[in-house]
This record gives C-alpha cells, structure tokens and sequence, in this order.
C-alpha cells in the first residue's frame, strides 16, 4: 500500500457537495449562487475539506434543476457568468481547495440547438445523435423501457413520426452514446472545463449512458410490488450497465489523465458486485465509482459490518474505495437515522477506509424538510406523488445564521427553511465543541493528521448486536474505532490490553485511558489509540 505522502490528491480528500441552488444567495433573488459560494469557501477551509463538488451550474430550463441543460460550456444567469465562475474557481484554488463540476453526459435539455436540429427532419445531421424508433405497427412505443420520474421512456414526436428516448424527464432527450460525434462533442465539453482549470468532474448517471443495440425490452421485476417505485417494475439490463460503457469511460479516463492529476468520480447506482467494475483495468476507469452503500442499508450493525467487508474484499488492487453519506436524491442522515445516530454516521464515514464525500448541510445535523404541496418544486414527485420520492426535503437552504432568512438570502427562498433553522446553524453550532458541526471539524482534523486514517489498512474487529469496531493502521501506528449502533450502553470485547480515547461523539473522554472491554454510551462512537498490542 502506498504512504500517505505518495497518494493523488483525491486520495487524501474529503470531498464536499455543494447543492448551488440551496447554499448561499448573494442578490436577494432566493436562490444560491456562485458568489454566495465565493462568500463561504472560508467557512468551507475553515471546516478542512479538501474539494468542492458543484451541482450542475449550467443554462437549463430547470425542468429538473440543473440536470437539463441547453449549453454544456456557460453558467445559467441565475447562478451567474463565467466570470464569476473563474473567479470562484481561482478563490478555491487560492484556498487549497480543488473544485469538481457535474458532467451531465447522459442526456440534454429538449431546448439544447442539438436535439432543436436533430427533431427538426429525419434527415437532420444531428438526428442520429439522440435516440429515435419507429413506433410498433399499432402506434405504440418501440420498446417497454420506462423513465425514471415515470411512465413510459419513450415521448413521440408528432413533426417526424418517431419516439426519441429519455431516461428520465420528456424535455431530457437521452444522448446516442454509440455516435462518434457525440462522444467527440462531450469530451470536447470537459476540455473547455479542463482548460479553465478545473478538477475533475463528478459524471451523472454514468451507467446509463449506452443502451441495448437490439433495443430488447427489459424483463419484468420479480420483486416488485405494487407501491414500489414504478420503474422498479422492469429490470433495467438493456437500458443500463450495458459492456460498451466501459469503452466511453476508457476515453473520458484518457483525456483527463492527459491533464495531470484530474478526478473522474461516477454516479453509479448498482449492487457492488457490478459497481467495481467501473474501475476498469488499472488507468481505464472511473477513479471513485460513488459506493452508495451507506445510503441505503439498514442501520445495524451486521448488515453495515458485512457490507464494508465485501466491498474491500471485491475492490480491484488499483481501486480506492470511497464511501457516501447523503446526496441531493436521497434522504438526509439525520432523518434516516436519528440526530444521535448522525453522530455515529460521521464517524463512521471519516474514519473507513477510502475518500468520504459530505452532502451540504450534513456537518450540522440537517434533517429532511417537509414541502407543503404548494411549495413541491421537484418534478419527480409531481410525476409519482404518494410515494415518497421527492427530493425537495433534502435540498432545503443552508441555515447559517438566526437572521429571518437563516443568512442563506435576504429574499424568499426557494425552498421553505427548516422550522428549526434558527437554533440549528453555523453560527450557533460553530463555537461548541459539542455541536454536529464541532464533531464534523475533529473527525475532518483528526483524519488529516492520522495516516493510519487517512492511508492505513482496514481491519474488521468484531462486530455484535448493535455494534461494530474495526482496526486503522499505518506504520505501526494502530487505531481502533468502535461504534454504538444503538441508543443502550454496550461493553464490547475487542481485546484492548490498553488504549486511550483520541476522540468520541460524545463530550468529555478524549485522553481516557481504556483497557480490556471497551464501554460505549448510547449512540456513540469512539477513536481509541492502541498503546500496546494484546
């Protein structure tokens, strides 16, 4: 394994997502934009993350907010100019902090000028860059596919005759990844983006980008009940995953490594098994295939136990693994788990193996904000209501101060604030060492200056009813870190002939000294240093 000080950037890194719309308004107008990220990348230095992801910052219609773009190479007027992108850019720089922007590859805008030529004839030279069917003998579509947000993938056009194909919303035509001239006009997309200086990108939805050339229909789900997410009814195996994306991705990966030392992180929902393949063959793939486990499992400790294990032992030698917490599709940690829990999730996310990712807000312990129906903005949940998939609560403003608006905006918000905003904010939780926002800063600092966290090997150490440890370890330096998953008090054995607390969730036992059981409060979390091996 390599040292600490020989491994890329992205390795050593914490990644933090930044959601524009949500984090800080600079003009009043409610909604956040670039120079109100400008304004808090002290805030963001000051909290000791590494690199900021941006959600997409482009010119949309916002049909879904952002993810539907008309120009793959400007900065939509509502977040800004790219002035104002360059100058946010060389403010992180300045800072040390690296900055990654959201690739959208998979689909436009049906405002794009290329989808407006490609419907415009069937013998549009851009026709062939979507994906078009003749309608079945009776009119119907070409194929089962369904869209993500619901109903069928397919949206006829009435002007030429044919369905085109979009994986999620009607006005997000799917790009035809098999076209030579697609695939060059998108990486000519992340040469203008390289060129100004950026990063890396986080790429959307990276295995959807190719389909079935036979255009099969999907197979029926044999887990799916009724209440489901419709488009869990079909198995999507000829709309996703498909071999040939591995191909396209060997392509993006060259043209980033041909820059330096460039991140290329993947959006990639899929069981782990299938997920590290996206690694490729060493220098073919995506760096960090995004590993959602966490996202998803349950909250206990044998199944969360388990999953770390397959994971690494299913990591290729050249894969760095990478974990996740919470992102702008799914619900926030502190709602899926309890605010005592969350505590235990930080932990348990700065101190894995691998890079971790923050989602906003997460460092303070926001939860899931309830939309009244008149305020709902997310177009997935207008398109399946009842089900609970709208995204809306997790995308609420940053609260950062008492003010009427939460110090996120002088005007209406785009989304409601929480009711607790308040009381719960930067400013209030930035100066109490026992605050989510004060464990988040340790936990960050303490990864930063421990390579047995940071680069160290990963060994499980037992795991039981409600709880799970595990051993960091680099050049001789060992720590163990011990999680409570529960609300009661455990005594967990894991042979600790003596030790002392570097860092709890809970305050008060830093420096304690720990030998044989170790003792966990309720929902806690512990950092213990191995002073002798057992």
């Amino acid at each position: 394994m390599a040292g600490a000080s020989t491994m890329s950037w992205w390795e050593r890194a914490v990644i933090y997502q930044v959601y524009p719309r949500s984090f800080q308004d600079s003009d009043g107008d409610g909604v956040g934009d670039l120079r109100g990220v400008i304004r808090r990348l002290d805030y963001l230095q000051w909290l000791g993350v590494d690199a900021i992801w941006l959600s997409p910052i482009y010119p949309s219609p916002m049909k879904d907010f952002g993810y539907d773009i008309v120009d793959y190479t400007d900065v939509d007027p509502i977040f800004g100019t790219l002035e104002d992108f360059d100058a946010l850019l060389a403010e992180a720089h300045r800072r040390g902090l690296r900055l990654l922007l959201d690739l959208v590859p998979n689909h436009t805008s049906d405002q794009h000028p290329w989808f407006i030529d490609a419907r415009s004839s069937r013998t549009s030279p851009r026709r062939d860059w979507y994906i078009w069917r003749d309608p079945r003998p009776d009119g119907s579509p070409p194929t089962n596919w369904l869209s993500n947000f619901g109903g069928s993938a397919w949206e006829f056009d009435p002007a030429t005759g044919q369905y085109y194909y979009h994986a999620y919303l009607r006005e997000q035509p799917d790009l035809n990844w098999r076209n030579p001239e697609v695939r060059a006009a998108m990486l000519d997309v992340m040469r203008f983006w390289l060129d100004r200086g950026v990063d890396g990108f986080r790429v959307d939805v990276i295995w959807h980008l190719v389909k079935d050339e036979q255009f099969r229909d999907n197979p029926p789900n044999p887990g799916y009940r009724p209440g489901m997410w419709p488009y869990r009814a079909l198995l999507p195996t000829y709309t996703t995953d498909r071999p040939e994306v591995h191909e396209v991705i060997a392509e993006m990966r060259r043209l980033l490594d041909s820059y330096g030392e460039r991140l290329m992180v993947g959006e990639i929902y899929l069981p782990v098994e299938r997920l590290v393949a996206y690694y490729g063959d060493a220098g073919t793939g995506v760096h960090l295939p995004f590993n959602f486990q966490l996202i998803g499992l349950p909250w206990d400790a044998p199944t969360l136990a388990a999953a770390i294990a397959a994971y690494e032992g299913l990591l290729p030698a050249h894969g760095w693994p990478n974990w996740v917490l919470g992102n702008h599709d799914k619900p926030r940690i502190a709602s899926r788990v309890g605010s005592a829990q969350a505590r235990v999730a930080a932990m348990l996310l700065l101190t894995l193996r691998g890079t971790p990712t923050l989602y906003y807000g997460d460092e303070l312990g926001m939860r899931d904000v309830p939309i009244p129906p008149d305020r709902v903005r997310d177009p997935w949940e207008k398109n399946t209501p009842g089900l609970g998939l709208g995204r809306d609560p997790a995308r609420t403003p940053m609260p950062w101060d008492d003010t009427p608006g939460a110090g996120f905006t002088a005007g209406e918000p785009w989304l409601p604030l929480a009711v607790d905003a308040r009381a719960i904010h930067v400013t209030a939780q930035r100066d109490d060492p026992s605050s989510m926002l004060g464990l988040y800063r340790r936990l960050i600092a303490l990864r930063r200056d421990e390579p047995a966290l940071r680069a160290g090997s990963y060994t499980p150490a037992g795991s039981g009813e409600g709880w799970l440890a595990y051993l960091r370890e680099s050049g001789g330096r060992r720590l163990l870190v011990a999680l409570n998953l529960g609300a009661a008090p455990l005594s967990v054995d894991v042979s600790v002939e003596s030790s002392r607390v570097l860092l709890s969730t809970v305050p008060g036992r830093a420096g304690e000294a720990v030998g044989g059981r170790v003792a966990l409060r309720g929902d806690e979390g512990v950092v213990l240093e191995l002073l002798e091996r057992p």
